[in-house]
């Protein structure tokens, strides 16, 4: 792996299960990322320095999880000149509505991309995608990805035509149960 190109920063330690999905991507995809907890509201000073800084230490977008009240990626946007996706985390209380509601509600000309609630996969995917749009042999890696995506699909259904609905339905909810 190279120089870290992502950013994954969350505003608390407990945001890090959430956005491991984001880490995992970049990994699998051997685009190095750069982790850390930065809080919107109890260091922002360090967030401040850190998004206006990134894009001067190669770092090309920037992916940020946040909970509750879900300050980070708005306020990383608003500062920073490099894309920003947001991740709303689930919170105890509204189950991350709230957080959803908070990233997507930003004023114009302060852009920031949310995926789903949870859905740090995506972010990741997303910001593989932005990196592949100036790197054919990254954009060649997203493509096969989403090739094997396609054949995983036609091999379930091959796999439910030939053993029909109920097998399969009972087949799923084993292995569902198992794992």
């Amino acid at each position: 792996m190279s120089h870290p190109e992502v950013a994954i920063i969350m505003g608390s330690d407990s945001d890090l299960p959430t956005m491991q999905a984001a880490i995992a991507v970049c990994e699998d995809f051997k685009v190095t990322p750069h982790v850390e907890i930065i809080s919107a509201h109890r260091t922002p000073q360090r967030m401040v320095e850190f998004a206006q800084q990134a894009h001067q230490q190669g770092i090309k977008v920037i992916i940020a999880g946040a909970g509750g009240a879900a300050h980070l990626p708005g306020m990383v946007a608003a500062l920073s000149p490099l894309p920003v996706i947001g991740v709303p985390v689930a919170s105890r209380h509204l189950k991350g509505l709230d957080s959803l509601y908070s990233i997507v509600q930003m004023p114009g000309g302060i852009p920031v991309a949310t995926v789903a609630i949870g859905n740090a996969k995506n972010a990741g995917l997303l910001a593989i995608q932005i990196l592949a749009a100036q790197r054919p042999e990254l954009q060649e890696q997203v493509i096969a990805y989403r090739r094997s995506l396609s054949e995983m699909v036609q091999d379930k259904q091959e796999q439910l035509a030939t053993v029909g609905y109920q097998q399969y339905l009972k087949d799923y909810q084993a292995a569902s149960s198992a794992g």
